[in-house]
């Protein structure tokens, strides 16, 4: 595989680079933000805060997808928080935080529904978004105020942003946007609900996990796009893998009845 240099930005002042940044410009290019917890946020915004001193812009991108972890940067690049101010946030200390460890039992918690799941990944979504509502967590209101104290911005940008996350009841898989009706801290805060760590997350009449349940970063958000950069802490997310055809996500607005499809 050749190396990726300058992918979303052309790069020095060689002859041919106005032609070049043109050409690239007439791209449609997408960055992909995968899960990965605290420490993967802060892995994320130091990555892209290296890239962008480097000249590699990859904030500039035409669509930006964000799973779990990478939904906190994803939000805050598509609504134009600078880098910096987002690594000077990262060094701070962590008040407001609520503290949580995944110890290795959790790995086997999920083993049962996944033995169980056979090769259906809704049905293992289906039967961890069980778990994760019957489990005992914090507050969900909680975790919310936790997920709106790390989004400077809490109104959804103008640039096109996916927050991947997963149905509760069903196992349905959803992309939140701009026109779902559904608050961005709502949104973030589903896709970081980590099934038996953090509650399901009430939007409308349902309730929502962490995308990451379906994929560590659900990259087949970007297909069809001509430059794609993936960004992701963690390999593999939750679950079966689905060998077939990209899925795509239901288009959701919860709180509007007979909206998702």
């Amino acid at each position: 595989m050749s190396s990726l240099v300058c992918p979303l930005t052309p790069c020095g002042s060689r002859p041919g680079d106005t032609v070049l940044a043109t050409l690239v410009r007439m791209l449609r290019r997408a960055v992909v933000l995968g899960g990965g917890g605290v420490t993967g946020v802060a892995w994320e915004v130091g990555l892209l805060l290296g890239l962008a001193e480097a000249g590699v812009d990859l904030g500039a991108a035409d669509l930006l997808v964000g799973t779990s972890a990478g939904s906190v940067v994803a939000a805050q690049v598509a609504s134009g928080v600078p880098l910096e101010e987002m690594f000077a946030r990262q060094v701070e200390s962590a008040s407001g935080e609520i503290g949580a460890s995944i110890g290795w039992t959790y790995g086997l918690r999920l083993l049962w529904p996944w033995l169980r799941a056979g090769a259906n990944p809704e049905r293992f979504r289906t039967r961890v978004g069980a778990l994760a509502r019957a489990a005992r967590t914090v507050p969900e209101e909680d975790r919310r105020a936790v997920i709106a104290a790390r989004l400077p911005v809490h109104e959804w940008p103008a640039r096109p942003l996916l927050i991947t996350a997963v149905d509760a009841t069903d196992g349905t898989f959803v992309a939140f946007d701009r026109e779902a009706s559904v608050p961005l801290v709502d949104a973030v805060a589903a896709s970081c609900a980590v099934p038996l760590v953090w509650p399901p997350v009430t939007v409308g009449a349902r309730r929502f996990i962490d995308g990451g349940i379906r994929s560590a970063a659900n990259a087949d958000l970007a297909s069809g796009f001509d430059r794609i950069v993936i960004v992701a802490p963690q390999a593999r997310g939750g679950g079966v893998q689905s060998r077939g055809p990209a899925l795509r996500p239901t288009r959701c607005a919860p709180r509007v009845p007979g909206s998702c499809w």
